[in-house]
């Protein structure tokens, strides 16, 4: 998996798909002479004098490929480390001195990240650098699994003497890419409307993408894919980096002079900088990468499957995940526990496993203006309070679960009069509220140990199965009243430091209580929250129609085991549209499904058609949580959208497809099916036989459509004997 040849001073890391080349070259410098396609393990030194030669105006150095780039020595390119020094400069000269080569992966410190269960599932690689003069040591590790086509890099930052050194740019990874004539993929959005993918070329300019908000963002996605110009979802060559983190991040892909693009993706220098004081070290959160020679959707398998296995940990990580029914959409903050209670008790009679308490239950909560912080029950609405209606919800046969919102603080609460300072603020300045409420200090231990007793006082003594965890406003002062001047520009990564140890308290505590992330939908939908949530909110937006759009991006990075999905009422209540029950359900089937609506006010028609849909989802779960998912066709491309599952014995498939509109004078509308056996019958429960070669070849025909917003779900089993 990982070759080293010491003394040609190479490194050949090497998956199942790809392989990752470095050199140590004779002035000490690592170079990365390959990211691709998997070659067979050899020397590729001469690639180095391929890089120096021809005549530029740039110093040589400059041609070169190098691993972490810095300013100075020469070097005119884009940076992936650049620091302050007590000199007043930012030169770095870092110069190879070692390497140690480990079984397993380690964790890192305070940061979430990929992670192995043995052993023998990964090898794990930490090559040293040193600068000449600065006694600053860059510690490069680099994890090769054996299961996964995923390579993930990180970088560790070692202040060996006694004078501070100020970190100003610190990218997880940052890889040179042979070649400039590529596309770029991002997932670009905004509430109710994210992660839309959008393909562009290159065309020689900087490309970068980032949120500085504190939160990854409903905006952009930390995520960032190069394709050749002719790759598709099924063929082509796609390369493309994630990050393991949930705040402020910057991706890009930089051109440089010489025919070559790096591509880097790490913390936003723009709002983090690092005072590193001597003796002390700094972590960089993990960098997830891969490279596809079949395509986007391979690309996106690559990701699903180590997200899925080995980012996504926990109790409920292999689970089957309970269909659960939230009030928010059916109640919002008007209810009583009679209310509540009567809805569970429709949903008992129809299946569903896991009722949701939504946000109004504590302080004085009938409008979102204020009481965040203070998590007592209100008990005008619950007279016995949370335990009162969780035992009478528990006695239905039901989960239950509870809504929270802990990151957050208005002025009018009881928690923010007793601790104005709690805040994230600038001195002197005024606070800007958004949702009339302010941002907690959670870079500060004492606002993190308040959160993790209140929420613990709830989750050890009122019977809570489930946590949906929200955050609804991102940062506009991120700056700390505990910090001095010179450190206020680590506030927003001490805040993520201190908001992931509150989640590692809370999900070590109460490891069988199934948390699911929400930030206003999908402002925080990353790998950093997945590491905590198995599952996150993938959009408030609940419109059939527009979860098509918002599902299939998501899926580009992110598997469909990781995606809340629920069946709303109609007319919606973002865009107002009407779509039949039908579509709804099998639109939400490719995710964690759910109902976010008053089953007492369902027609009988509809209650039954909600009841059949529980009992498809309860068949179906192993293959929607753990298949391969593959998209067929694109609703950015048309009328059509279509997904795939199949078990992960293969011997289950799943075909979704969705008509948008209905055309009049319709013609046959065929999709085709791939990654299938091109000789087995997969057979549908009419009876209805096909060859696997078929499916893939000739595909399917979707049924003539009689309204708008039509689907089309389809279930097959593989059968390996000769058709009849």
């Amino acid at each position: 998996m990982i070759y080293v040849d010491e003394a040609a001073g190479r490194f050949h890391l090497q998956g199942k798909g790809y392989s990752y080349c470095l050199q140590v070259d004779e002035e000490g410098r690592l170079l990365n002479l390959h990211f691709g396609a998997r070659i067979p393990d050899g020397s590729l030194r001469r690639l180095v004098d391929d890089y120096r030669d021809g005549a530029s105006f740039d110093p040589k150095v400059s041609r070169l490929p190098l691993e972490l780039p810095s300013p100075g020595a020469g070097f005119m390119g884009e940076g992936a480390l650049q620091v302050e020094n007590t000199n007043g400069d930012n030169i770095l000269r870092l110069r190879y001195e070692g390497y140690t080569l480990l079984d397993g992966k380690p964790a890192l410190e305070g940061l979430p990240a990929s992670y192995v269960e043995s052993a023998d599932e990964a090898q794990t690689l930490v090559i040293t650098l040193k600068d000449e003069l600065l006694p600053l040591r860059a510690e490069l590790s680099y994890t090769v699994f054996r299961d996964h086509d995923v390579l993930a890099r990180s970088l560790r930052l070692v202040n060996g003497g006694t004078e501070p050194v100020t970190l100003t740019k610190m990218q997880s990874a940052s890889v040179p890419l042979y070649g400039e004539d590529f596309d770029y993929l991002h997932l670009k959005g905004g509430w109710a409307r994210e992660r839309r993918p959008l393909r562009a070329p290159l065309a020689g300019a900087a490309v970068r993408i980032e949120s500085r908000r504190g939160a990854s963002g409903h905006e952009e996605n930390p995520f960032l894919a190069l394709m050749e110009k002719s790759a598709t979802e099924r063929q082509g060559r796609v390369w493309g980096e994630t990050l393991v983190y949930s705040g402020s991040f910057m991706a890009e892909a930089v051109p440089d002079n010489f025919g070559n693009t790096r591509l880097s993706i790490g913390l936003n220098p723009g709002v983090c900088r690092w005072r590193l004081n001597g003796g002390e070290a700094f972590q960089t959160p993990e960098a997830l990468l891969a490279f596809s020679s079949e395509g986007l959707n391979g690309l996106s398998q690559a990701f699903h499957g180590l997200i899925r296995t080995r980012v996504c940990r926990g109790y409920w990580r292999d689970r089957e995940r309970p269909v659960l029914i939230n009030n928010w959409e059916a109640t919002y903050f008007n209810f009583n526990e009679e209310k509540l209670v009567a809805i569970a008790e429709k949903a008992r009679d129809i299946g569903v496993e896991l009722f949701v308490l939504d946000d109004g239950w504590f302080g004085k909560r009938d409008s979102d203006n204020c009481s965040l912080g203070d998590w007592v029950a209100d008990r005008r609405k619950l007279p016995g309070g949370i335990k009162g209606v969780s035992d009478k919800i528990h006695a239905l046969g039901l989960r239950f679960g509870l809504w929270f919102e802990p990151e957050m603080v208005p002025p009018d609460s009881d928690l923010y009069r007793a601790h104005p300072d709690w805040c994230l603020h600038a001195k002197d300045r005024p606070r800007t509220e958004a949702r009339q409420q302010l941002i907690l200090d959670l870079s500060r231990q004492e606002v993190q140990d308040y959160i993790i007793a209140a929420v613990s006082a709830i989750l050890g003594n009122e019977g809570v199965d489930y946590v949906k965890w929200d955050m609804n406003r991102n940062m506009t002062e991120p700056f700390s009243a505990a910090l001095p001047p010179e450190r206020q520009m680590e506030t927003q990564h001490r805040y993520m430091l201190g908001l992931y140890r509150v989640l590692e308290t809370l999900t070590a505590a109460f490891p069988q209580v199934l948390f699911e992330s929400c930030s206003g939908g999908g402002g925080r939908f990353d790998c950093g929250m997945l590491y905590y949530m198995p599952q996150t909110w993938t959009s408030d937006d609940t419109d059939a129609n527009e979860r098509l759009y918002i599902q299939y991006g998501t899926s580009v990075v992110y598997p469909p085991a990781a995606m809340g999905a629920h069946v709303s009422a109609v007319p919606n209540h973002q865009t107002g549209r009407v779509s039949s029950f039908k579509m709804r359900g099998d639109v939400a089937l490719a995710g964690n499904f759910g109902f976010e609506l008053d089953l007492t006010a369902l027609s009988p028609q509809d209650l039954a058609e909600a009841a059949e849909q529980v009992r498809t989802i309860k068949s179906l779960r192993g293959t929607l949580q753990k298949g391969t998912f593959t998209r067929l066709e694109s609703p950015f491309a048309g009328n059509y959208a279509a997904w795939q599952f199949v078990s992960p014995d293969g011997d289950e498939l799943l075909f979704c497809g969705y008509q948008r509109l209905v055309e009049p004078n319709p013609t046959t509308h065929r999709i085709r099916l791939c990654g299938l056996d091109a000789e087995a019958i997969y057979r549908l429960d009419d009876g209805t036989a096909y060859t696997g070669g078929e499916l893939m070849e000739i595909g399917l025909s979707m049924p003539i459509a009689k309204e708008d917003f039509s689907s089309c779900v389809l279930r097959f089993r593989r059968e390996r004997a000769p058709r009849a």
